[in-house]
Order: structure tokens, then sequence, then C-alpha cells
């Protein structure tokens, strides 16, 4: 996997989790801005995904085993989109906190990832 990725991707996200949970505490719900936000964090997630597939595909292995680290990949770039569908039917705060949970595990999960592949 690529290192750096890896890093912005958690980053973004957590930075995504950052301004939703900003906005949930002052009551609003998600707004066409945190849809962006979520777009971008969703795009970084797919190249991840292409990325680890391609590794896979080129013969590179995970230490802790493939079938894991494919079923990680494609958690991680469902997480923010399914997150972001969520608060489309909650329009209130809790949409926007919904979406801050969702950062808040993408970025678990791209710390789970590196690990899974043999950071």
């Amino acid at each position: 996997m690529l290192d750096a990725l890896t890093l912005v991707t958690g980053l973004a996200a957590l930075a995504l989790a950052a301004w939703c949970g900003f906005a949930a505490s002052r009551d609003q719900p998600t707004k066409d801005w945190h849809f962006i936000g979520m777009a971008v964090v969703s795009v970084l997630a797919l190249v991840q995904l292409v990325v680890g597939i391609v590794q896979l595909a080129r013969g590179e292995k995970p230490d802790q085993g493939t079938t894991i680290f494919v079923a990680y990949l494609i958690g991680a770039f469902a997480c923010v989109p399914a997150a972001g569908f969520m608060s489309l039917a909650e329009r209130t705060r809790w949409g926007s906190v919904t979406v801050a949970a969702g950062g808040v595990v993408l970025a678990v999960l791209e710390v789970r990832l590196y690990d899974i592949w043999g950071g």
C-alpha cells in the first residue's frame, strides 16, 4: 500500500469528522458543502481501493491475508457514502453526527489497513 495515500485519506476523514461534528454542535444538518467534502474523501478511498487491487494483481501480498485486506478496502470505500446517504434521511443535526461518525470509522479503518498490509 501507499503509506502517503493511507495517511492523507485518514487525515481527510478526520477533517470531515471534525467539520461535521462542528456543524452538529451548532445544531445544523449536513449541507451541500459537507457533501462535497464527503465526495473528496470518497474519491480518496476509491483511489486507495484501486491501488490496493492493483498491488494484489501484481503479486504483492498483505501480511495478514488477502481476504481480510480486500474486505477492509471495500468497507473503507463504503463507509462515508453510506453515512452520507443516512444523513440525507435524517435532515437534523443527527445527520451531521452520522457523517462525523463515518469519518472517524474511516480513519480507524485506515489504521487497520496499514496494519494488515504490514506497516
